[in-house]
Parts: structure tokens; C-alpha cells; sequence
């Protein structure tokens, strides 16, 4: 092949989505790695830090239903990975806000209290900030549990609730031991490309698939850079707001329409290297049944189980999962 045919080879899969790679090295905001839409910056300041949240606001590319999608990642991710479901989406006139919460993605990393309540008063801040005053909320693991608390403070701006195998269906607390911010951020410090791949491989209990690399060498990028450190921090602080807030306990007091999408062979665990106890951990982290207890605990909710789909179903099974999403939007 020619020079010329390569080069315009590869604008063209990177045009489509296909083809980008992730530097070898990655600040913290993840300076260098283009996202598949535009991405803008909101202020934000907390805790006498100013901080910048990044955000994608995607118009419908179909004629518009008036309606906003707000996608919420979970903690080893970023907004990013929702690409083919923000297309899905717009594709049926919907306009998609993603944001990438502060301590993720190309948003800020600070060292301070993190809580679901202050993430979701960011998020309802940006919405207000963009004009949305109603929007349907869907949440991917931790997400999820971002999401089920968002529509517990801000009912009235929720139009529906979406949990794609949300974690904190169960509280961590009662079988995970307890580790303070600073062991958890020795552990996170000690992050490789080879860990954070054996940990990503447990979202596909039925193999790795090669794609997903997309998604996992950003990640992996930023432990070379010297502000991993900053990176590792606000991710110990992060699980720690998972192991402290549970939302397991509130899901009755939820009163917008629910749909929950949940991949039955997911059985993740946060904190679940920490178990040690086998019969614990086999107790544990029970996807099929955490989700029909939870289904039954938030009034009318509709349960799509996705048999042989694990923690990533928008990923894993995106035939399955637009086709869920979509009829309960529509």
C-alpha cells in the first residue's frame, strides 16, 4: 500500500471512531486523547478549590423530540465510552449530556470529600447551566449509584431513572473489610497497565474482547505520567465514597419510572480483592438476584435481565442494550 492510501486510511478510522490509541502518557484530565465529541469545560468551585468539570452536550442528529439524556460513567471509566449509545440516542432525536464527574475523565482531580449528593448537585448544576430542566438519567455502575441519587434529590428534573448493572445494589460494608483512603491509594498507586487489564477482564466473564482496549489504555497511560499520583488519589477517595454511601437501603423511596438492564453473569464486587472469607465473597456480588430484589423494591420498575452479559452490557451486548433502553424511553 502506498503512503497516501495509510495516511488517508487512517483519518478515516479515526474519523469513525475506530482507529485512535491513547498516548503512552496521560495527565491527569487526559490532555491529548480526543474524545468523539466536542468536549467543554464547566466551573465549578467546591471546597475553596476552582475546578473544571468536563462535559459533551450532543445535539439529536435526527429531527429532535425535545427530549435530554443525561449518561452517567461508572468508576473505571469515562464519558467517552458511551459513544455508540450517545449515537443510538441522537440518532432518535434525543439530545445526550455527558459528563465526566470531577475526580474522572478529563475533569479535575481534587483531593476532597467526595459524595454522591455534592456529584449530583454538579450534575443538576450543568444541567440548569445548559437550560435542561427535565432529563432522563442513566447510570452505569457506580453511575448507577450516582444516578439513583440524583432522582432521589432531584425527582422533580428526573424524568426516567436507567441502571445498567449498577453497583451498590448491596452494601459493601457488610462483607468488604474496611481500609482507610491512604491504604487504598498505596494500592492504587501501585496501578499497571497488566493490573488495571486483569481487573477490566472481569467485566467479560466470557473473554476479554480486544476492543475494549479502546477504553483501558487511557487508564493505563496515565500511570506513567507524573500526575498519576493526583490520579491515584482521587481514586482511592472515589471507592471510598462507594464503601461509605450506600444506596442499597433507599431504593423504595425512589418515584420516577425505572428501568434496570442488568447482565447476568456481572458479579462484581467493589473491594472485592479485600474479602477474604470464600463464603462471603460467594455471597456476594449475586447480579440476578440483586437485581430482582431491587426491581421489586422500586415501585413499577421494569427488570431486562440480558442472560450471558456481564458488568458492561452498553458494551458487551449493544444490540440488546439500545433495544432495551430504547423502548423504555419511547
Amino acid at each position: 500500500m502506498s503512503r497516501l492510501f495509510l495516511l488517508l486510511l487512517t483519518l478515516l478510522l479515526v474519523r469513525t471512531g475506530f482507529a485512535q490509541t491513547a498516548p503512552t502518557s496521560l495527565n491527569a484530565t487526559l490532555d491529548g486523547y480526543e474524545y468523539p465529541f466536542p468536549v467543554r469545560q464547566l466551573p465549578l468551585k467546591l471546597e475553596g478549590q476552582t475546578l473544571r468539570m468536563a462535559y459533551m452536550d450532543v445535539p439529536a442528529t435526527a429531527k429532535t423530540n425535545g427530549r435530554t439524556v443525561v449518561l452517567l460513567h461508572g468508576k473505571n471509566f469515562f464519558g467517552a465510552y458511551w459513544r455508540e449509545t450517545i449515537k443510538t440516542l441522537t440518532a432518535a432525536g434525543f439530545r445526550v449530556v455527558v459528563p465526566d464527574q470531577i475526580g474522572f475523565g478529563k475533569s479535575d482531580k481534587p483531593d476532597l470529600h467526595y459524595s454522591f449528593h455534592q456529584l449530583a448537585r454538579n450534575t443538576k448544576h450543568l444541567l440548569d447551566t445548559l437550560g435542561v430542566k427535565k432529563a432522563i438519567i442513566v447510570g452505569h455502575s457506580m453511575g448507577g449509584m450516582l444516578a439513583t441519587r440524583f432522582a432521589l434529590q432531584y425527582p422533580d428534573a428526573t424524568e426516567k431513572l436507567v441502571l445498567e448493572n449498577p453497583i451498590g445494589l448491596e452494601d459493601y460494608r457488610v462483607g468488604v473489610p474496611f481500609q482507610s483512603v491512604d491504604q487504598a491509594e498505596a494500592t492504587e498507586r501501585k496501578s499497571t497497565e497488566e493490573s488495571i487489564r486483569k481487573y477490566h477482564a472481569t467485566y467479560y466473564p466470557h473473554g476479554y474482547p480486544k476492543a475494549h482496549d479502546e477504553w483501558l489504555l487511557p487508564l493505563a497511560a496515565q500511570t506513567h505520567h507524573p500526575d498519576f499520583a493526583k490520579v491515584a488519589r482521587a481514586n482511592a477517595l472515589t471507592f471510598d465514597m462507594i464503601y461509605q454511601q450506600p444506596v442499597s437501603y433507599e431504593f423504595s423511596r425512589l418515584q420516577v419510572p425505572t428501568l434496570l438492564i442488568i447482565g447476568q453473569d456481572d458479579r462484581t464486587v467493589v473491594g472485592k480483592g479485600l474479602i477474604k472469607d470464600p463464603k462471603v465473597l460467594a455471597a456476594m456480588g449475586q447480579y440476578p438476584e440483586l437485581g430482582r430484589r431491587t426491581a421489586a423494591q422500586i415501585k413499577g420498575a421494569k427488570l431486562v435481565p440480558l442472560a450471558g452479559v456481564g458488568h458492561i452490557p452498553h458494551l458487551d451486548a449493544p444490540t440488546e442494550f439500545r433495544k432495551a433502553l430504547l423502548a423504555f424511553l419511547q
